[in-house]
C-alpha cells in the first residue's frame, strides 16, 4: 500500500469530500504561520481552515514551525504535509465515524535548521495570520536577544518575524497581522502583545516599530476545545488501518466537538473568514459566553461527578455514562443545578443546547477519560469552576443545590489522606491506595483530625478564592449527611439516593 501522498490523493478523489481538486488544495497561498506541530492545532485550527478551504471560503494553506528538537519534520515532508484525522464520536446522538484529510499544511520548517527560510516567509505578501500553541508555559517572558540567531523563546521567535517583516515593507501599516494564540491560559493574546512589547523595549528596537506592533497588528484573545487523543491505537488503529487506502504515519484521532473562539472585530472576521465554514470556529467581541459555557458545564460537571464517580468503582468517563443512575445524576446535576446557575448573561436554551454537546461528549465510546486524571487539583478546581455556582443557585433559590453537595461530599470524602510516601499522600478505596494530585493533600491531613470536618473544610477561605462555604445556609449540614451516606453505605447508594 502506498504512503499517504500528494499522488495517492490525486488518485482517490472521494477522500478530498470532492469539493475541490486536490491541484487546487495543494496550490493555494500560503496565508498563516503557525508556531507548533502539537495535535490540538492539527486537529483544530488546521481542520477548519482545511474546511474552509475546500468550500472555497478562506483559500490559504498554513507554514508551520517546529521550535523543539524533539523530533523531525521527515514524516511531513514524506507524506506532502497531508495526513488524515480520524473523527470519531456522537454528535445529537448520532455515532460518528469519519477520515478526513486535511491539505492545509504547505510546509513544516524547523526553526534550528531552517530560520532562514522563516524570515523570509515573514517577508510574504500573502501572510495574514499567526497561529500559536506552544503550551501554557510558551508564553513567557524571557529576555533574550533577539538578533543573535535562532530565539530561543516562541515570544521571541514571533518578535523577530515581526521585526523582519516590518523592515521588509518599511512600516506598511497594512502589513500588520492578526496573531491567535490558542494556548489555554486566560486572554491569551492580552498576555502575547504584553510580553511582545515589553521584549521590544528589552532589544531598544525602534520606537517607530514599538507603534506598529502595538498598533497595526491584532492580538486576539482565543479559547480552544477539542479532545485529541493522538494517533489512534489498540484495536481502533487495526480498524482504521483497514479504512484507509494508504498509509499515514501522521494519522491522529480527535472527537467530533470542536470549538474555537476568537475575540475580534468584524475587520478581523473579515480577516479570518474561515468561521464562515461552521466548522467551530467563531469570531465575536466578547468570547465569555464561550468561557462559561465550557468552565461551568463542561469542566464543572466533571469536577462535581469525578470523585462520586471514582469512589463508585468507575474507572473512565464513557463508563459511568452507560450506567443509568450515574447518567441520571449528571444530567439532572447539569440541567437542574447548573445550568441555571452560571454567574453571566446566557439563554436558558444556549445553556441547554451546550449542556446537550456536553453529554455526548462524555458518553464517546472511542474516548478513554480516566476520572483519576480529572481529580488533578481537584481543590483549585473546585474554586474555580464551582464556588460561583453555589452561591449563584442559593442567590436564586434560597435552597442548598443537593446534587453539588453530594458532589462536594464525594470530593471531601476523596481527599483523606490515609498514607504517606516520599513527601506524596495517598488515599484508600477498598483496600487499594489512589494518589492524592492536589497541593492541599497535606493540608487535609490536619483537617481530617479536626471535629468539625465539613465545617473546617467549607470554611477554609484559602481554599475558596476568599469565601466562606459555611455561609451558604444549609450546605454544612447536606454535605456533613451525604458524607455520613459515602462512609457507611458508599457512593452508589448516596447517588441513587440523590436522584430518587
Amino acid at each position: 500500500m502506498e504512503k499517504l501522498s500528494g499522488k495517492t490523493l490525486s488518485e482517490n478523489l472521494a477522500w478530498v469530500a470532492g469539493q475541490r481538486s486536490p491541484g487546487e488544495l495543494l496550490n493555494l497561498p500560503e496565508k498563516v504561520l503557525q508556531f507548533g506541530t502539537g495535535v490540538l492545532l492539527r486537529a483544530l485550527p488546521d481542520f477548519i481552515i482545511d474546511q474552509a478551504n475546500k468550500a472555497g471560503i478562506f483559500n490559504g494553506r498554513i507554514v508551520v514551525v517546529k521550535s523543539t528538537g524533539q523530533g523531525g519534520t521527515d514524516a511531513f515532508a514524506g507524506q506532502d504535509n497531508l495526513y488524515t484525522v480520524c473523527v470519531r464520536g456522537i454528535t445529537a446522538g448520532r455515532l460518528v465515524q469519519e477520515n478526513v484529510i486535511n491539505t492545509s499544511v504547505s510546509r513544516v520548517l524547523t526553526a534550528s535548521a531552517q530560520w532562514a527560510e522563516i524570515l523570509e516567509f515573514a517577508a510574504s505578501e500573502t501572510l495574514e495570520v499567526v497561529i500559536s500553541n506552544t503550551t501554557e508555559v510558551g508564553i513567557v517572558p524571557v529576555e533574550e536577544n533577539i538578533h543573535a540567531g535562532v530565539p530561543a523563546s516562541f515570544p521571541g521567535k514571533l518578535l523577530a518575524v515581526l521585526y523582519r517583516r516590518y523592515q521588509h515593507f518599511q512600516g506598511d501599516e497594512s502589513r500588520g497581522l492578526v496573531i491567535i494564540p490558542t494556548e489555554l491560559i486566560s486572554d491569551n493574546g492580552d498576555k502575547l502583545r504584553k510580553i511582545l512589547l515589553d521584549l521590544a523595549r528589552f532589544n531598544t528596537l525602534e520606537e517607530g516599530f514599538r507603534a506598529w506592533l502595538e498598533n497595526h497588528n491584532t492580538f486576539c484573545n482565543s479559547l480552544v476545545d477539542r479532545i485529541v487523543p493522538g494517533a489512534p491505537k489498540g484495536d481502533l488503529a487495526g480498524e482504521i488501518r483497514k479504512e484507509l487506502p494508504y498509509e499515514d504515519s501522521l494519522c491522529i484521532m480527535s472527537e467530533p466537538y470542536a470549538l474555537w473562539a476568537i475575540s475580534g472585530d468584524e475587520k478581523v472576521a473579515e480577516k479570518l473568514s474561515f468561521v464562515r465554514v461552521k466548522a467551530g470556529a467563531f469570531v465575536e467581541p466578547d468570547i465569555t459566553r464561550f468561557k462559561e459555557l465550557k468552565l461551568r458545564l463542561l469542566n464543572g460537571t466533571h469536577t462535581l461527578t469525578c470523585g462520586l464517580a471514582y469512589l463508585a468503582g468507575f474507572s473512565t468517563v464513557k463508563e459511568a455514562m452507560s450506567d443509568g443512575d450515574f447518567f441520571t445524576f449528571l444530567n439532572e446535576l447539569m440541567f437542574k443545578e447548573i445550568v441555571s446557575s452560571i454567574p453571566y448573561a446566557l439563554s436558558k436554551e444556549e445553556s441547554e443546547a451546550f449542556g446537550r454537546e456536553v453529554i455526548d461528549r462524555f458518553k464517546n465510546p472511542f474516548i478513554e477519560h480516566f476520572w483519576i486524571n480529572i481529580t488533578l487539583n481537584y481543590t483549585q478546581k473546585i474554586e474555580m469552576r464551582v464556588v460561583s455556582l453555589l452561591q449563584e443557585y442559593y442567590r436564586k433559590n434560597q435552597a442548598v443545590p443537593k446534587y453539588m453537595a453530594a458532589g462536594l461530599a464525594a470530593y471531601i470524602r476523596f481527599m483523606k489522606p490515609v498514607t504517606e510516601k516520599e513527601g506524596k499522600w495517598y488515599g484508600e478505596l477498598d483496600g487499594t491506595a489512589y494518589l492524592l494530585q492536589d497541593q492541599q493533600a497535606a493540608v487535609f491531613k490536619s483537617i481530617y483530625e479536626e471535629k468539625s470536618l465539613v465545617g473546617s473544610i467549607l470554611g477554609h477561605t484559602d481554599f475558596w478564592g476568599g469565601a466562606d462555604l459555611r455561609q451558604i445556609p444549609g450546605l454544612e449540614e447536606a454535605v456533613t449527611e451525604d458524607l455520613e451516606t459515602l462512609n457507611s453505605r458508599g457512593s452508589r447508594y448516596l447517588i441513587r439516593q440523590v436522584i430518587h
